[in-house]
């Protein structure tokens, strides 16, 4: 397994357009992970409200919750 460093000395290797081309695909990767890791905690929050765990709140509500 290569170290961060060896990684990025690797990368700055790479051509100019390799690396705007590696780039924009993490980019992507990241937040297509990032939609992922949402979408797993919408689908728990729903389960949670439909089992009664939780109740609908204003923002008010939370808030004082929040402070307290």
């Amino acid at each position: 397994m290569k170290t961060y460093g060896q990684v990025v000395d690797s990368i700055e290797a790479l051509p100019d357009e390799q690396q705007e081309s590696l780039l924009d695909l993490m980019q992507r990767r990241l937040v297509e992970r990032r939609r992922q890791a949402l979408a797993r905690s919408v689908q728990e929050a729903r389960k949670e409200f439909k089992s009664g765990k939780c109740r609908p709140a204003t923002p008010a509500e939370i808030m004082r919750k929040v402070l307290a």
